[in-house]
């Protein structure tokens, strides 16, 4: 699933680079610019991010400091990520869930639309996406922590 989202949510950033050359110009050539497209720039770079993100964790892309990492062996490597897992990426991620989910129902509830005039009609939509992403992440996490299992039940 990881996979998936985050190949299909990568169009979005050949959207974004479309979209913000389109505003560059009309905003510095032709003297005109929109609240609804300065928001949809936002939101395609928060759907990039929030989607992308399991994806980027999947294929084992994210940010890491890989100083000491890169010089260890396969198990060790896999005893980082379980503990780094366990005590920071699933616990965060089930308290920015349950935030964004209690956030994101409260924007749903009123079809939440942008305060500014000319603004996208349905801001609750990326509220929405924050705990898709958010979930996605979760359970991608869990895959890593069952793989690392997995890799230190191995026999040497």
């Amino acid at each position: 699933m990881s996979r998936w989202v985050g190949r299909a949510v990568s169009w979005a950033s050949l959207l974004l680079v479309l979209i913000t050359v389109y505003d560059v110009l009309a905003r510095y050539f032709l003297q005109q610019t929109a609240a609804w497209i300065m928001e949809l720039e936002w939101h395609l770079f928060g759907l990039l991010f929030l989607l992308g993100g399991a994806y980027a964790l999947q294929q084992d892309r994210h940010v890491r400091v890989d100083v000491f990492y890169q010089r260890m062996g396969e198990r060790e490597r896999a005893w980082v990520d379980l503990w780094g897992t366990l005590i920071f990426l699933l616990p965060w991620c089930a308290v920015l869930l349950y935030m964004s989910a209690r956030y994101a129902a409260a924007s749903w509830a009123v079809r939440e639309g942008s305060p500014d005039p000319g603004g996208l009609p349905a801001r609750y939509l990326i509220k929405g996406a924050l705990v898709l992403g958010l979930g996605l992440l979760f359970f991608q996490g869990i895959a890593r922590l069952l793989r690392c299992v997995l890799i230190l039940g191995k026999k040497s």
